[in-house]
């Protein structure tokens, strides 16, 4: 913590390509709920918004970011599972989302929530993502991209019926298509967003544990929710840090 208030700035991944959570548009500044998360770290570090430097990452290159020192901290989408905490190491949650399935507005193939429903359907999904993680163990007919918003031209073409994620990022990629599609009712798997750091810097992941809980409390958290996702979501109950 020390070394990121002596360089004045701290370097945070994020997504660019999610509605809702990292999404940069026409300003080329990246905008969500995740980059209010960053902004509320960066804050209690003594930064201000102009000093954290935001560099994309997806979902193959989050851990690997991390651990390269590319990045200080990860906030991106980035669901908390024992696989990823063998090489990283996660503050959090700060979310809970789940995952869930965006189909064509007309839902021809009657898909649900349950992931029995699709059937011989080939879902389009993100590589290495938890999502193509799930989905693999229902079905092999997957195409698997780069970004999420890579799976809307397949549905469109034909090459693919169904997108699968957090239910969060389906409702984000919804706003933007006007009524092209549609996220199905409900969900199938519990997706807790964490934020992550470098694997045994447990003197940081208190300090990011100790600001979230703060923000929980004072209403940053509720306010940083409600100028982003909460702009098409309802505000969920934070979720209870883990300090594992």
């Amino acid at each position: 913590m020390a070394k990121l208030k002596d360089a004045g700035k701290i370097t945070v991944g994020t997504k660019y390509d999610q509605p809702l959570f990292g999404l940069v548009g026409a300003s080329g500044v990246p905008e969500g709920f995740d980059v209010e998360i960053a902004k509320l770290i960066a804050s209690e570090l003594g930064l201000s918004a102009d000093q954290i430097e935001f560099v994309e990452t997806v979902s193959q290159n989050r851990e690997p970011f991390i651990q390269n020192g590319q990045v200080d901290i990860v906030v991106a989408t980035y669901t908390i599972n024992d696989t990823r905490k063998e090489v990283i190491d996660f503050a959090g949650p700060y979310y809970e989302a789940g995952q869930s399935f965006l189909v064509p507005a007309s839902n021809p193939l009657n898909i649900t929530s349950d992931p029995e429903s699709i059937g011989d359907a080939t879902v389009c999904t993100v590589t290495g993502s938890t999502s193509e993680k799930n989905i693999r163990e229902y079905t092999d007919n997957v195409l698997a991209v780069d970004k999420y918003s890579d799976c809307l031209e397949p549905i469109r073409g034909g090459q693919a019926d169904a997108l699968t994620t957090d239910n969060v990022i389906l409702a984000g990629l919804v706003s933007q298509n006007g009524d092209e599609f549609a996220v199905v009712d409900g969900t199938f798997t519990a997706e807790p967003y964490g934020i992550g750091l470098q694997k045994g810097d447990d003197d940081f992941r208190d300090f990011i544990n100790d600001t979230l809980e703060a923000a929980y409390e004072d209403g940053r958290w509720e306010a940083a929710w409600e100028s982003t996702a909460g702009t098409v979501l309802e505000t969920p109950e934070p979720p209870s840090v883990d300090r594992y």
